[in-house]
């Protein structure tokens, strides 16, 4: 009887079967954090991406920027600040819709992103479905 009692007192190994249940949940959790942290991070991007664009549109110049010329402004400052690492990140879909050319007309740039999941992205993709971010700045012209 006072083996069977040893027996169950040891508990040599206990914590590593336990870290070893626990670790691909607690992998799950650090992994969603990045994710979610780099999704927003890039939701700041686009958003940051169509003011600079709107800005770039709407200050006063001879001649004024061309819808091609305030695409290109955005497509700059993704391509400089977004994260992919390494990867190629698909193309924004830049819409820029001017109410006039003339002092107080409204100028609107809208960019629309298809956010691909960098570090999970089977898992968190079958669950969330593909995630897309939308950013729009108007803009009085100057």
């Amino acid at each position: 009887m006072k083996k069977m009692i040893e027996r169950l007192r040891c508990q040599k190994g206990v914590a590593a079967i336990e870290f070893a249940i626990i670790l691909p949940v607690l992998m799950m959790i650090i992994l969603g954090i990045i994710e979610f942290g780099l999704l927003m991070y890039d939701k700041q991007v686009i958003t940051n991406a169509s003011r600079e664009g709107a800005r770039a549109g709407v200050v006063v110049r001879k001649p004024q920027l061309t819808d091609l010329q305030v695409q290109d402004v955005v497509n700059d400052y993704i391509s400089t600040n977004l994260v992919s690492f390494g990867s190629t990140p698909t193309s924004p879909v830049i819409t820029i819709n001017r109410t006039g050319m003339d002092f107080g007309d409204d100028l609107t740039v809208t960019v629309t992103y298809n956010y691909d999941f960098l570090v999970l992205p089977n898992f968190v993709a079958s669950l969330t479905g593909a995630q897309t971010l939308v950013a729009t700045a108007v803009m009085k012209m100057e």
